[in-house]
């Protein structure tokens, strides 16, 4: 018996071939016009002299070695480094011990998890209002029954307080983004399969062992790409930071994205500016390739 293949059935491969880049080209159509182009645009900006609107001259690279000289900078660096090292970690390990909280059958589990992620799902500009009110001067809730009566700080708000105003933001931004961790970590705790644990419980194998010989590994692809997530946002912080100190006291809480927008706004000096989306971008790149390197031989996660 001999199968002949018809020219409609013979084209099927040749056009299975093409159809996935068709279905991502809207997508990424899209990224290159709002994102690649734009990036592009920027670093042809970052050697070029570039004050108050005009792109004049090719210069090099003075703006980078402007932008490294500039103290602004490195204050910004520092500001962004202290942000990430303290509010990730703490973000990471509450969401994690929140998550297994949850997986253990908590009742009315099904209203909590919603009433959870509303400060998630708040915006920027609310998130910055309400903490305002909450934390003004000595008449908001935190600040007459916490702040004043532990005579933290007195007489003034606590964003004020170039001491504390850089750990009230890092308090505020652990309030908003650790229910989206949590409930994150809690998705990937009810999709990991139940047969190593049943193993793990025959053999005698205590709730510690579990946790770090079994839920951990299982969980390292969704781990690292939470943290990488979690690690970029805060460092590139600049709503909260806007709404509440502008950078202030002084440039006590001024981050990379908030000197970026004073540059280009408030001294129209878009060259330099330019030239630091750069430089943070090739930090973002750098930790991605490092995370994603770990990631996948030291816990072949990926």
């Amino acid at each position: 018996m001999t199968l002949t293949i018809t020219g409609d059935v013979a084209a099927r491969p040749k056009r299975a071939s093409w159809y996935p880049y068709l279905l991502i080209a809207p997508t990424m159509i899209t990224l290159c016009v709002v994102s690649l182009v734009p990036f592009i645009y920027a670093v042809y900006l970052s050697f070029h002299s570039a004050k108050y609107g005009r792109v004049t001259d090719f210069i090099w690279f003075d703006n980078y070695k402007a932008l490294i000289s500039n103290p602004d900078f490195w204050n910004s660096m520092y500001v962004a480094g202290i942000f990430v090292a303290i509010a990730v970690p703490i973000e990471f390990m509450l969401g994690m011990a929140g998550a297994l909280v949850l997986s253990k059958g908590v009742k009315g589990r099904s209203i909590l998890v919603p009433l959870l992620f509303i400060p998630t799902m708040m915006a920027p500009i609310v998130v910055g209002l309400l903490w305002k009110i909450m934390l003004a001067g000595s008449w908001g809730v935190l600040s007459y029954n916490v702040i004043e009566r532990f005579n933290i700080v007195s007489g003034t708000s606590i964003f004020a307080s170039e001491q504390y105003a850089l750990y009230a933001l890092i308090f505020i931004d652990i309030w908003q983004w650790t229910p989206f961790m949590m409930l994150a970590f809690f998705a990937g705790l009810q999709a990991l399969p139940q047969g190593p644990y049943r193993a793990a419980a025959v053999d005698g194998a205590g709730a510690f062992q579990i946790f770090f010989r079994l839920t951990m590994p299982l969980m390292a692809p969704l781990l690292f790409v939470i943290g990488l997530l979690r690690f970029i946002d805060a460092f590139k912080v600049f709503d909260t930071i806007f709404i509440l100190t502008r950078g202030g006291p002084g440039t006590a809480t001024e981050s990379p994205s908030l000197l970026a927008y004073k540059m280009t706004f408030d001294f129209w000096n878009i060259g330099e500016a330019s030239a630091l989306a750069v430089f943070v971008w090739l930090i973002f790149f750098i930790a991605c390739n490092v995370f994603y390197q770990i990631a996948k031989k030291k816990l072949n996660a990926f």
